[in-house]
């Protein structure tokens, strides 16, 4: 059960550019002690039990930029328990109060969901080759692990952040994109 009082939510991969929730207010926010990472193994949204992909996750160490997402007060159990349908299905993360700061400097208390590295769908920190192989050949209820890494770094763009990590990443499954037996009837978005 959460606290009283004024909530954020800090988004860090398809929360920053598909929330699916109504909000009162949106802004760029810094996360200290996590970093992104592509660590999740998929076997529903972007893959399957066959054909997992990959999607982000929070660890521990370094920092990492995001969208916070300022809750109406009086629609926090609806949008609290859509967010918790969407992201606690698996258990796969663990659901955590952040302190985010926001780009005035101001700390704002944020709920995230960090990488439960006990989870058997919990990857690791795979290298850049395996990774883009499981990107490449991912595709689940929510469309291709490609888009989803292509939009993820689109954003972060917007927001002035750049990973070279995921970057060679993204490059590396495109590459690979034409040689795995997969559905392409949908092309990859250039957004």
């Amino acid at each position: 059960m959460l606290p009283p009082g004024e909530l954020w939510v800090f988004g860090y991969a398809s929360l920053m550019w598909s929330p699916g929730f109504a909000y009162r207010e949106k802004q760029r926010g810094f996360l200290y002690g996590y970093h992104r990472a592509l660590c999740i193994y998929s076997h529903r949204h972007r893959g399957t039990r066959e054909r997992p992909g990959l999607v982000m996750g929070l660890c521990r160490g370094g920092s990492c930029w995001g969208m916070v997402y300022h809750l109406a007060t009086r629609r926090q159990r609806e949008i609290l328990a859509a967010l918790w349908r969407r992201e606690m299905r698996n258990y796969v993360y663990l659901p955590r109060l952040v302190a985010a700061r926001l780009g005035g400097g101001r700390s704002v208390r944020a709920l995230t969901f960090v990488s439960d590295q006990t989870h058997s769908q919990f990857a690791g920190d795979l290298d850049v080759e395996r990774t883009a192989r499981l990107v490449a050949q991912g595709r689940g209820g929510r469309g291709h692990n490609v888009d989803y890494l292509q939009k993820t770094l689109a954003h972060m763009r917007q927001l002035g952040v750049r990973d070279p990590h995921l970057d060679r990443v993204l490059v590396r499954a495109k590459e690979l994109w034409g040689q795995t037996p997969v559905d392409k009837s949908r092309t990859l978005s250039s957004k």
